[in-house]
């Protein structure tokens, strides 16, 4: 069983500026096979924005997407753990706040993601989840970044 964050995060970041449209992310979601990004800007994370949160905080409001911003709809602040925190961190703070995923940054700089899915292929590799996560999107094999 994995002991850090390291051991268990899918390495490297998707971002994307502030000022990005709802398009351009969620063109780059699609490009990247991602369900989330970080919105950075001036060299550090000023949110979370996932494919979810284009849908439930824009689409359904019916806010136009080629105008809206991704600043303006990510969750802002987001919980980060660094690559050395020990697995059982993560958890721990993905349970006491309700979230699915967290940035990995080392030095005030994202070095990757880690997911429910990445937590459940390491801690429970036979769990329904990690199969799910193992497979991908549409079911295809591949990160759990999503």
């Amino acid at each position: 069983m994995a002991d850090q964050v390291r051991d268990v995060m899918t390495p490297g970041v998707v971002a994307v500026r502030p000022d990005a449209s709802l398009v351009e992310v969620a063109q780059l979601m699609r490009a990247q096979d991602v369900g989330s990004v970080l919105v950075a800007g001036d060299q550090r994370i000023v949110g979370v924005l996932t494919d979810r949160d284009i849908t439930v905080r824009a689409v359904a409001d019916g806010a136009d997407p080629l105008t809206v911003s991704a600043g303006a709809v990510c969750t802002p602040r987001p919980l980060a753990v660094g690559p050395d925190d020990a697995v059982s961190a993560a958890v721990d703070l993905m349970r006491e706040h309700a979230v699915r995923r967290l940035p990995v940054v080392e030095d005030g700089r994202p070095v990757g993601m880690v997911s429910l899915g990445d937590l459940a292929v390491s801690l429970d590799p036979h769990s329904a989840l990690a199969d799910i996560s193992r497979a991908g999107p549409g079911g295809r094999t591949g990160a759990t970044n999503g």
